[in-house]
């Protein structure tokens, strides 16, 4: 039948009207029954409170609204969360879904406003109502970094932050999935705190990876001892290897693709069988699970983002198996036994294995995996659609559903089904369109693509981080200036003078002498930045104190 359909095609345009279809079928029942609840249940029409209690589906379907080309609701919904949403309130929220629903949401929102018709501020994107929302959000997760190894709780109070006596085990992905959003937090207001904390978390977790090379599922964030054991690609684990990736993508950042390169190694060496991974022991290597989870599905998708295409193919079609076999992935599948297992037969409309078909239809163009996405709207509305939206799937052996619609359907699933069916769609640009911003710091090229998705679909535009930093130049002026300063002979003179056209500042110049060596910046400068040092005239601050760029 697959070969059929592949001969047939399937009808993009179709495909891509119904799943618009789906996400209005959602998205107008959560306003109707549930706003400003955090959640719409679909079997009551009724919402209740999850995460928090920040209207999350609204903040997570934000810019889905404008993937979808709706410019005047996104706008609607910018004003009513300006308005309604506080994060003054005492609520213990978990810090990894806030980071990826509502700093990742509201991130992406802010960096998307120009194109959608809003009037942004002056200073945006280094400014602007959302990303002051983002801020807000983030500072209230900080408190949970603040352990002796630098990796964060799992659970804060947005009041008070964390509650004495919270427990000390947080999961992988829970320390290790916040560079994406902090980093870019960090390069847009130049505050690099946040960048810093997401940093020291993600090496902690490489320090404390075992002599083969793996990391486990749960660890004790006060005294770095592994709780849980269990090392594998999944739940727990996924978006912290997804992450290292990501954000050596988004920061062009060797370290963190390294880091990335080495547990894959490991991973390749010890967890995978027949392009299948299993749950092996970090420190023994021995098999523990011979489970796939749908979380896994991700995977895929990270593979085609370092260009490891025909692993990913493979694995994907084994993925791709599970799914025809049951009409959606089952939350855990026994590889030996070819089934579910007990407790963990449903499907709460994940999103994780259509991504994998988005990125790697982007980069094969093989038409299975337009099949995959077929077969995914298809079964998602015969299952799953109910009067009230879309109901999570308990059990997809009868198809009994359960009374949740969880947020990430309509910031991820829609998301990646409309992506994969629309080639032409602003985030899939190739650089040939790009804005020009005019910022405080200077000119600024933005909405040019290569959109880095956050774990929740949240997409960030790269360029975005280079638009809200003095010119690096600048710092390398300073340190070039520090350099000569220091290198001088006793005898020569070192003159300050001051030049109108720098206000306040003052320029430093040291007078060239006949006899004193030529200095060639180029070859003996030991920079720790990439790019080589520029001619210096560097600027000082009033009080003589050097103004370095803190990013």
């Amino acid at each position: 039948a697959g070969r059929g359909a592949a001969a047939r095609g399937v009808d993009v345009a179709s495909y891509r009207e119904r799943v618009r279809a789906m996400f209005y079928h959602a998205y107008e029942h959560y306003l109707e029954s549930a706003f400003p609840y955090d959640e719409l249940r679909p079997l009551t029409c009724d919402g209740q409170d999850t995460w928090g209690s920040f209207s999350l589906t609204l903040i997570d379907a934000l810019d889905t609204l404008l993937i979808l080309g709706n410019a005047s609701e996104f706008q609607r919904v910018v004003s009513v969360l300006q308005e309604g949403v506080d994060f003054d309130i005492d609520v213990n929220a978990s810090v990894f879904e806030t980071n990826i629903r509502v700093v990742g949401g509201l991130l992406s929102a802010h960096l998307l406003s120009k194109k959608a018709g809003i009037e942004v501020e002056a200073g945006w994107p280094c400014s602007g109502p959302l990303l002051r929302m983002a801020e807000e959000a983030a500072r209230k997760l900080l408190p949970a970094f603040q352990t002796p190894t630098g990796m964060p709780y799992g659970t804060v109070n947005l009041l008070h932050g964390v509650n004495p006596g919270e427990t000390p085990v947080t999961c992988t992905a829970g320390i290790g999935t916040f560079i994406v959003e902090f980093a870019t937090l960090s390069h847009l207001t130049g505050d690099p705190v946040f960048e810093d904390v997401a940093r020291k978390a993600l090496k902690a977790l490489w320090k404390n990876r075992s002599d083969i090379g793996l990391v486990g599922n749960h660890i004790d964030v006060i005294t770095a001892k592994w709780v849980a054991q269990d090392a594998g690609i999944g739940a727990g684990v996924d978006s912290y290897f997804e992450y290292l990736v990501k954000g050596a993508i988004l920061l062009q950042d060797k370290e963190l693709m390294s880091m990335f390169l080495e547990y894959n190694k490991a991973i390749k060496n010890y967890t995978k069988f027949d392009d299948w991974y299993l749950w092996v022991q970090m420190y023994k290597g021995t098999v523990s699970m011979p489970v796939f989870q749908s979380l896994e599905a991700y995977w895929p998708g990270l593979q085609s983002l370092i260009g490891d295409i025909d692993n990913a193919m493979r694995t994907f079609h084994n993925y791709y198996t599970v799914w025809k076999q049951f009409g959606g992935l089952p939350e855990f599948y026994n590889i030996p036994q070819g089934y579910t297992v007990d407790k963990r037969e449903g499907y709460p409309l994940r999103p994780e294995l259509i991504e994998s078909a988005m990125y790697l239809y982007r980069a094969t163009r093989d038409p299975t995996l337009l099949e995959l996405g077929r077969d995914a709207v298809e079964s998602i509305e015969k299952i799953s659609k109910v009067d009230c939206g879309f109901a999570t799937i308990k059990d997809l052996r009868d198809h009994r559903l359960d009374n949740r619609m969880e947020s990430f359907f309509l910031a991820e699933t829609v998301k990646y089904l409309y992506l994969l069916f629309d080639p032409d769609n602003f985030i899939h640009n190739d650089g040939s369109a790009f804005d020009v911003v005019i910022t405080p710091f200077g000119e600024c090229v933005l909405s040019a693509g290569g959109y880095v998705f956050n774990t929740e679909a949240h997409p960030i535009d790269p360029a975005a981080l280079h638009c809200c930093r003095k010119r690096k130049e600048e710092q390398w002026e300073v340190e070039d200036l520090l350099r000569e300063f220091y290198s001088l002979k006793k005898t020569r003179k070192f003159t300050l003078k001051r030049t109108p056209e720098h206000g306040d500042g003052e320029t430093a110049e040291a007078p060239s002498e006949e006899g004193g060596e030529k200095r060639n910046s180029k070859k003996n400068s030991h920079s720790l930045l990439s790019c080589p040092s520029q001619s210096f005239s560097s600027k000082l601050a009033v009080l003589g104190q050097v103004f370095l760029d803190n990013t």
